[in-house]
């Protein structure tokens, strides 16, 4: 019988979400929690599996198409083998006998059968899903003209859409006028085309974040740079023995994080929001840490990042940006953050000017390392250095105070031995 496959809730303040892509398509067996289809959400992109075993039959919601929290966005015909019967495991019922009641089923039982897609051309014609069906009606096709690649024969939404786009595009290919070039010959005109594609959740979400931090936030940004040497050089020296023990690379970020975090505690305004018309100010450090995804760059949040040793929040964030690459970041990593680390230095920004998250009072922005000629005790020197940028909420933050904060960052990550003593 037909199982409906409806949007689960995926998060406390979500209603609707994206139809990402498809996993399965029409007409293809399904295992019970088998990923079928990807949903975006604002926040992240999730995997809806299969409640039963069966055949996918109806598709109800395209890429790209919006559904609600508990909407049907697909149909699953349960025990249904890919060929269109039954489970080839079950035992085959034995034929009607003969008899004056038993040449056709009971009304009850023919009404209680499960639709099944239609045959074109009789019995010897492909199985036609209902998708499939609905575009050979609206381009005035018939089933035979599409050529099936479904299982067991089937007519899929995806031939006649592959059929469709190729006579468009013979039909374009036949209606170009050649023109003629400068030294006589003649070319085909190149055609200008536009593609509309409705906006991601996900980058919906951060449009409207990042109109909200410029009209709601009196955002100035602060530069300086740092001399990483000092890292680097203990990175070299300990790089070899902190993998071998800890099962992690040692990288760059985590002495950020610990800095940052140094820096916050001497100036907690930068660890605060406002909320109404007060300012909260926090004892603990849930710190943001931005990585790249196939939907865009999102921000998972490293809490309670003040108790994490530099093994623990290399781990942490290396778990972070695997699973963004997979897409499989859950929302309630994607919230809350008290402040924000982002390194466009990954992409070679030499300088930048990132946006405050809001409601967080502060960004800062790491960038690219460059070997640069620096003076150094009256010498001119080449070192590593990097353009750091702290971007704040004036409304909370002091201009001294920010300078002053990303100088205490710039003397940590300079003197790393600053971060452990505390001084």
């Amino acid at each position: 019988m037909p199982v409906d496959l409806k949007v689960p809730s995926v998060g406390e303040s979500i209603t609707e979400v994206f139809i990402g892509t498809w996993l399965k398509h029409e007409g293809e067996a399904v295992e019970k929690d088998e990923p079928l289809v990807e949903v975006e959400t604002d926040k992240a992109t999730l995997e809806v599996p299969a409640s039963v075993s069966g055949v996918l039959t109806e598709v109800l919601k395209q890429d790209g198409d919006s559904a609600e929290v508990g909407e049907i966005i697909a149909r699953i015909e349960e025990g249904v083998a890919p060929g269109g019967g039954a489970d080839d495991t079950k035992e085959a019922a034995p034929p009607p006998e003969s008899g004056p009641d038993r040449g056709a089923p009971a009304a009850s039982d023919a009404a209680s059968a499960p639709p099944e897609p239609a045959r074109a051309d009789g019995a010897g014609g492909p199985i036609v899903m209902p998708a499939a069906q609905r575009l050979l009606d609206e381009h005035d096709l018939a089933a035979g003209e599409v050529p099936a690649s479904g299982p067991g024969g089937r007519l899929l939404k995806e031939d006649v859409q592959r059929f469709v786009a190729e006579r468009e595009r013979r039909a374009a290919e036949r209606g170009r006028v050649p023109e003629p070039t400068l030294d006589g010959a003649s070319q085909v005109a190149y055609e200008r085309q536009e593609e509309a594609v409705p906006m991601s959740p996900l980058r919906r979400r951060i449009a409207e974040r990042l109109v909200e931090a410029q009209h709601t936030a009196a955002l100035l940004t602060t530069f300086n740079e740092v001399d990483m040497s000092a890292v680097m050089a203990l990175r070299k020296e300990y790089r070899d023995a902190f993998e071998a023990r800890y099962q992690v690379r040692l990288g760059f970020m985590s002495f950020f994080v610990k800095a940052a975090i140094d820096a916050l505690k001497r100036f907690p305004q930068l660890n605060a929001e406002i909320r109404d018309d007060k300012v909260v100010y926090k004892n603990y450090y849930d710190i943001g840490v931005a990585v790249s995804s196939k939907k865009g760059l999102v921000v998972p949040v490293v809490r309670n990042a003040e108790r994490l040793s530099f093994a623990e929040l290399e781990s942490v964030i290396g778990d972070f940006g695997k699973r963004a690459g997979d897409n499989k970041l859950t929302p309630e990593e994607l919230q809350g953050g008290t402040f924000t680390i982002s390194n466009g230095g990954v992409f070679g920004s030499l300088m930048s000017t990132p946006i405050v998250n809001p409601p967080q009072s502060g960004v800062l922005g790491m960038h690219s390392i460059q070997e640069r000629p620096v003076a150094i005790a009256g010498q001119v020197e080449i070192r590593p250095m990097m353009y750091l940028a702290l971007t704040y909420d004036h409304r909370i933050v002091d201009g001294r105070e920010a300078v002053t904060f990303l100088k205490r960052i710039k003397e940590a990550i300079e003197s790393p031995a600053r971060m452990l003593l505390e001084v």
